[in-house]
């Protein structure tokens, strides 16, 4: 489960986070494109946009939902 004390500098501020715990697979920016970011040189994804709409919500929890080491967070 995601901990937001352990969220990384780069996420927009919001509901949705990816911590510490990200392995880098690509899965999140692969399903939410617009909402998630993969910072290569660190080796993590970010959360570069926050949903505005129930459509983009509903993108976004997929992803979080999606993620094998559950290291993305929706509780800001």
């Amino acid at each position: 489960m995601a901990n937001k004390v352990r969220k990384y500098k780069e996420n927009l501020k919001g509901k949705y986070y990816v911590d510490n715990t990200c392995i880098a697979c690509d899965n999140c920016t692969g399903i939410a494109t617009n909402f998630f970011k993969m910072n290569d040189l660190e080796g993590h994804a970010y959360v570069m946009k926050q949903p505005d709409s129930k459509e983009e919500l509903d993108l976004c929890e997929y992803a979080r939902e999606s993620c094998p080491v559950d290291a993305i967070g929706n509780n800001g």
